[in-house]
């Protein structure tokens, strides 16, 4: 297993967790800010490499009148600022090959959302930019299926990469997670994240907008560090209720630490035996 590099930090291939974690989208900037700082205290109390996320643009959204972001210049803008800031690295998701040059200028994780992980030109062009590329696993696609998007990443000559496990759809507006897809994407030799959040999210199942069942999220966030996990990505919030962009699958910022302890603790147990599974 490798480790990769995330700005200056290295991650994955150890054993321990890191966390990448933040409000879906950038919402007021002060308020995206603190609770990147909350993050970060409670990953520095618990020993836990911290990557920050938020989304510049959500461009895959139920309906046209759903908020989107800031957009590129502007979210980049405030993205840098939270970066400076906190002393973190950052990641956010890239939609199109347009916004990549500007995109890797502040990122230090270039995250290709679930629905976009074929579309070869931006996975290559994110990959060319020689920082890590997050590839989120589609929700139509089996884990070993992870292998040709590897590839596309690798022979640009970058290895620096992390695969992210958000769930498969099963039937309408529900997803799934396949515990077996952790240690079938790490055979693949890096590291591998559980998004805890959109894996409980209820795709379209609120009309005009997704819902979600965020009471699933510890319960699934525990299973996955025991089946071999590397990371974990979660979207949190100080008051979901009020969030502009996926509130019912988003974890209030006053549970983040219970369920992060939680998972710590399962890991150690298990990452002798998660190690030599596979």
């Amino acid at each position: 297993m490798k480790q990769i590099h995330v700005g200056n930090m290295l991650v994955g291939g150890n054993g321990n967790l890191f966390v990448m974690a933040g409000p879906c989208v950038i919402e007021d900037p002060e308020r995206t800010l603190n609770i990147g700082r909350k993050m970060k205290e409670i990953c520095e109390r618990l020993g836990l490499p911290y990557i920050f996320k938020a989304s510049f643009d959500k461009a895959n959204r139920s309906s046209y009148t759903s908020y989107r972001g800031p957009g590129l210049k502007e979210g980049l803008r405030i993205l840098s600022d939270i970066k400076k800031e906190l002393q973190v690295p950052v990641i956010s998701d890239i939609h199109e090959v347009s916004q990549v040059e500007a995109a890797a200028e502040v990122l230090d994780v270039m995250q290709i959302p679930a629905f976009l992980c074929r579309q070869t030109d931006l996975v290559e062009a994110a990959a060319a930019t020689g920082k890590c590329v997050n590839v989120k696993k589609g929700q139509f696609m089996a884990p070993d299926d992870m292998k040709n998007v590897v590839d596309k990443i690798v022979h640009t000559g970058n290895e620096n990469i992390m695969l992210t496990e958000r769930g498969v759809s099963l039937g309408y507006h529900n997803l799934v997670v396949d515990m077996r897809s952790f240690p079938i994407m790490r055979s693949l030799g890096y590291p591998v994240v559980f998004d805890a959040t959109h894996s409980v999210q209820l795709p379209g199942g609120a009309g005009t907008k997704s819902s979600g069942q965020r009471q699933f999220i510890g319960n699934l966030a525990r299973a996955a560090a025991g089946s071999g996990i590397d990371g974990v990505f979660m979207e949190v919030h100080d008051n979901p209720a009020e969030a502009l962009s996926d509130g019912p699958n988003m974890l209030y910022l006053s549970q983040v630490e219970g369920v992060l302890r939680d998972m710590v603790a399962i890991r150690d147990i298990a990452k002798n035996s998660v190690s030599t599974e596979m």
